[in-house]
């Protein structure tokens, strides 16, 4: 047996394999609300076998969009729908998961395919954005964002503890908080976009104090028997690498100590003046240096674009699980494909039998 495709598990959570699929944005809802789009596409991943699904960025409070067509889980109406959603992951033998997020300056955008850049202020569906400092991220995302107020920060706080609650009665079974990414979390911790000279900036302690915070208020609503985890950018590549990952490595720590079970380890793309080393599977050793340093599970995507590749990572101890996102837009059923080419025996158990039958008896070309 491949070690991709055996059983992981946290918590009382169990996921069939070490494949997820990670959250990747459909800028597709309308007011935050998902629909009949949302509905297929999740309930059409999970029937590929992965282990997890975790349902795309949604943002705990309106101005927490990136773009006017993102999810959001804010109101109850919200989680109505998000419910169902996840009664069909979790159908599909996949566990449900979701990412709840904040996009802090990167917010008010267009759609990627409509620009990917900041909706000018003229246009009715634009709003203010929010940041630890205001200061604009740059390049296509040029719009100068509100510092906020102390008030501000704990209401945002408030945001995500809500919208976790909503998200454990909606029946998500793996929570993931967004602090990644440049978004209103990383923002906080990187100094690229906090100048603050209060408690919430400054020195590692104050630049850390957001996510801890937010962690603890997530922890006090979201079940101790879940798991409870976290997409953080650990490293920049912006010059100060080993400065940026041992940082990272000492909030980890503490956010393990807080109550997270699992880190998924990305980028911090909060300045774009970065050179990121793009290549196969190129933040697994980063992501095996956290696991062993702050002794906590973790999972990577970026690059992982082959079996063997992604094979290679969870035996060699880099990664506790792999994500891969758009493989599975290319091919629903990459699971399928993954265990063809590891030579695992009878992978179509993955499957439902309506397709297993077929794709068993007519196998896919390897």
């Amino acid at each position: 047996m491949s070690a991709l495709f055996t059983p992981f598990k946290l918590k009382d959570v169990t996921l069939r394999n070490r494949v997820a699929i990670p959250p990747m944005c459909q800028y597709s809802a309308e007011d935050g609300m998902a629909n009949d789009w949302h509905q297929v596409h999740y309930a059409g991943l999970a029937r590929g076998g992965a282990g997890l699904v975790i349902v795309e960025a949604t943002a705990v409070s309106p101005e927490g969009r990136i773009t006017p067509a993102c999810l959001g889980i804010w109101n109850d109406e919200q989680a109505e729908k998000l419910a169902q959603i996840a009664r069909d992951i979790k159908a599909a033998g996949a566990v449900p998961g979701i990412q709840i997020a904040h996009a802090g300056r990167k917010a008010s955008a267009n759609k990627p395919w409509e620009g990917d850049d900041h909706l000018p202020d003229s246009d009715p569906r634009s709003w203010q954005t929010l940041a630890p400092s205001a200061i604009a991220f740059g390049a296509n995302l040029p719009k100068v964002p509100k510092a906020m107020s102390q008030q501000e920060i704990h209401q945002v706080t408030a945001d995500f503890a809500a919208a976790a609650k909503r998200a454990r009665d909606a029946g998500f079974e793996w929570l993931e908080l967004h602090f990644a990414h440049g978004y209103l979390a990383q923002s906080f911790f990187s100094t690229h976009s906090n100048q603050r000279d209060d408690e919430y900036g400054g020195s590692l302690a104050g630049r850390s104090r957001f996510l801890l915070e937010t962690l603890e208020a997530v922890r006090g609503v979201w079940p101790e028997n879940l798991p409870l985890t976290a997409r953080f950018g650990v490293i920049e590549y912006d010059g100060r690498d080993e400065e940026t990952l041992a940082e990272s490595i000492q909030l980890t720590r503490q956010m393990r100590q807080g109550g997270l079970d699992l880190l998924s380890v990305s980028v911090g793309f909060s300045t774009p003046e970065a050179n990121i080393p793009w290549g196969p599977a190129f933040l697994a050793p980063v992501a095996r240096k956290v696991r062993e340093e702050a002794d906590l599970p973790v999972a990577s995507a970026w690059g992982i674009d082959s079996a063997l590749n992604a094979d290679r990572c969870v035996a060699n101890h880099d990664l506790d699980l792999v994500m891969i996102g758009r493989a599975f837009l290319a091919d629903p059923h990459y699971t399928l494909r993954l265990a063809q080419q590891l030579k695992v025996e009878r992978p179509t158990w993955v499957l439902p039998a309506p397709y297993a039958h077929w794709l068993e008896r007519y196998r896919l070309s390897e």
